[in-house]
């Protein structure tokens, strides 16, 4: 099945229980499921894209901190579905692009991507943490409309950017989050509707520091929201970070070797 994967980087479960009116709606409908999860440590940009797209913590894939700056040794989302024959994509910060596909990231070359033979296929990757978000989403449906791939990751910067400037605890930071989840309802129904199965979640929180890292739970605690007929949608389960790689892969229908939830998947038909 298609997946699209969305994280709403440094987003805190605390604010998403508040904010994220339409991806609660959805759930109301029976549409979705929401959960909690616990990031892993250090609760780190690069070091958490990492484990969420290989299944990999930090301390064990060696991607510790955000200057650690080279490809991944770990096998990816990407590299299970391109070993597939299935078509890839990304929207998302220019870090993603250095995980996966060259390193440095060259933005002459590497901004827009169109390589069939890398990992990440077709992308349009940012490296200003205010690239709006807006225009992201915009640029992961142009990925989605003209290369229809099997799997998209869609990865917008702005709450975290809100974040960092303005602390958890700020009209400003709430707002993004609020943008983000308006975002969502202006694209998700179609991706619905063409039978995507479709996974919103964050990297890692923040707190009122204006700052993340460590382990307060402000920081480690994320939501997962999972949409679409691929899931079970049963309440009170708890997936872990480190499933994510595993059930997008399985979603995927590609053979893997990673963890996963599999009380999270619906029964196969």
């Amino acid at each position: 099945m298609k997946t699209i994967l969305v994280v709403l980087d440094g987003l805190s479960n605390q604010v998403a229980q508040h904010a994220m009116g339409y991806l609660f709606a959805e759930c109301a409908q029976g549409n979705g499921q929401y959960y909690t999860l616990t990031c892993e440590l250090p609760s780190l940009s690069r070091p958490l894209y990492e484990c969420i797209l290989t299944g990999i913590p930090p301390v064990r894939s060696g991607i510790i901190h955000n200057g650690v700056s080279r490809l991944s040794n770990q096998r990816s989302i990407f590299h299970y579905a391109r070993a597939a024959g299935l078509t890839t994509a990304a929207a998302a910060y220019h870090w993603v692009s250095e995980l996966y596909n060259q390193s440095p990231f060259n933005a002459a070359r590497d901004r827009h991507t169109v390589a069939p033979d890398l990992p990440i296929q077709y992308g349009h990757f940012y490296w200003d943490d205010g690239y709006p978000d807006s225009h992201l989403f915009e640029d992961a449906e142009s990925l989605r409309l003209r290369h229809d791939p099997d799997f998209l990751l869609i990865h917008p910067m702005n709450i975290d950017d809100a974040g960092h400037k303005h602390s958890l605890s700020s009209p400003q930071y709430r707002n993004r989050a609020r943008m983000a989840d308006g975002y969502l309802s202006q694209w998700m129904p179609d991706w619905l509707a063409a039978g995507y199965q479709v996974i919103v979640t964050a990297d890692h929180g923040m707190n009122d520091d204006r700052s993340h890292g460590g382990i307060l739970p402000e920081e480690t605690q994320v939501p997962l929201f999972v949409f679409g007929k691929g899931f079970s949608l049963q309440p009170d389960l708890q997936p872990q970070q480190t499933e994510l790689c595993g059930i997008v892969c399985t979603l995927l229908g590609v053979e893997h070797d990673k963890p996963l939830c599999r009380a999270l998947l619906a029964e196969p038909q």
